[in-house]
């Protein structure tokens, strides 16, 4: 992995924990405040922050998803390069493959932010419930 990159994904993991741990700390100075947390609060709690943190987490492999996108573009248009094609069907081959890698890596990353987001909002959940029956 070259320097730049793990400068990006260093700073993308400190934002991430930097979110985190101030959304843990708003919801532990709310769950202090309010003693008691009825159901229906933790649930909309859980579940904004499972949607930051999803977002959050797409960002972050977005930074990983884009260099991989560009060296399979390059790679397709290399390989039609050295198999002689003309430079106008290598063009017009370079801007399908990106289209056909973005989409499929575009649909993985939204897959995996909703899965995210998911866990941690039923986790969350489960902790903000636990959490305020111990006040």
């Amino acid at each position: 992995m070259t320097r730049r990159r793990r400068t990006w994904v260093g700073l993308f993991v400190v934002l991430l924990l930097v979110l985190l741990y101030s959304a843990w700390n708003s919801l532990k100075f709310k769950l202090i405040s309010w003693h008691k947390l009825d159901p229906a609060s933790a649930a909309y709690e859980s579940v904004i922050i499972g949607a930051v943190v999803g977002a959050v987490s797409m960002v972050a492999a977005l930074a990983i998803a884009v260099p991989a996108i560009l060296v399979g573009v390059i790679t397709v248009v290399i390989l039609l390069a050295f198999s002689g094609k003309p430079l106008e069907h290598l063009v017009v081959e370079a801007g399908k493959a990106t289209k056909e890698i973005a989409g499929h890596m575009g649909g993985a990353l939204l897959k995996e932010g909703q899965t995210v987001a998911a866990v941690v909002a039923v986790l969350g959940y489960f902790a903000l419930v636990k959490r305020s029956s111990d006040y």
